[in-house]
This record gives structure tokens, sequence and C-alpha cells, in this order.
């Protein structure tokens, strides 16, 4: 039997970065965007800037507590800049910062794609999932015998 052996590959040129430093690069910028909600967030500041309750209203199914974490997480990374407004009450507004818009293209792309691949947007300004049809309101806990309501 012939024995099969690979050849070890060339170093690369000095001026290519290594393959290992592209991976690290590309991993570090999808942990930086990766999130339940921080694509929602900065799709939201595309085009303007927007208080904490616009975002909030305007991303459905995200907590109060969650789009706080998710913000703190943009800013932390330098991708929202947030500005505190000395009033009473105090007025917060949140933006994308000049990196941060250097994305548009890539939403651009991925709207593009998803377009061509058969993820069509909805007609609406929001994509929400319509209600099933076995959801029903949820009724008032039975009462236990012999409380009486007051």
């Amino acid at each position: 039997m012939k024995k099969l052996t690979i050849e070890p590959a060339e170093p690369p040129a000095a001026s290519e970065p290594c393959n290992g430093d592209l991976s690290a690069q590309f991993h570090r910028a999808l942990s930086v965007l990766a999130g339940k909600w921080k694509g929602d967030i900065l799709w939201q500041l595309v085009d303007r800037k927007r208080r904490f309750g616009e975002l909030r209203q305007s991303i459905p199914g995200v907590t109060q507590h969650m789009l706080t974490t998710q913000l703190r997480d943009l800013e932390a990374n330098g991708l929202v800049k947030r500005t505190v407004y000395p009033e009473v009450p105090p007025r917060v507004e949140y933006e994308m910062t000049p990196s941060a818009k250097a994305l548009k293209p890539v939403f651009d792309e991925l709207y593009r794609w998803a377009q061509e691949h058969g993820f069509p947007t909805s007609t609406g300004s929001t994509a929400q999932p319509a209600p099933s049809s076995d959801a029903a309101e949820p009724e008032d806990p039975p009462r236990k015998a012999g409380r009486q309501a007051r």
C-alpha cells in the first residue's frame, strides 16, 4: 500500500494576513453584532435618532430589560451613541456612530439577499407574526372556595 502524505502548505506572504487573524477578526465582528435584538436596534437607528420608548415600541417582543442590555452593549462596542439631555424628566436619545453607519451597505445587501432568496418582508413597517388561531385571551384564575371578593 502506498503511503499518502499531505505536503505542508507554504506560509502566507508577509503582506497577507494569516487566515487565523481573518477568522478572529470575523468572529469579533460577529460577536459585536450578535444578539437577538441588536440587528433590530441598529436597523431602527439607521435613518435617525430615537428615544428609548420609540425603540421599544418599534421592536415587538423586546423587553425593557433586554433593550437596555443590548443598547449598553452596542454603546460599549462603539456602535451606538447615547445622549442624555439635562431636562426634567431627562431625555435620552440613541443614534448610530459613524462606524455603525458604515454597516448600512451590509443591511441593504441583507435586505436584497432576503428578497432574492425567498425571505420577503412584510408590507407593514415592522414584521410581527400573525396570531395563531388557538391563541385565546387568558382567563381570570378561578377563585378558591370560601374566599369572597372585597
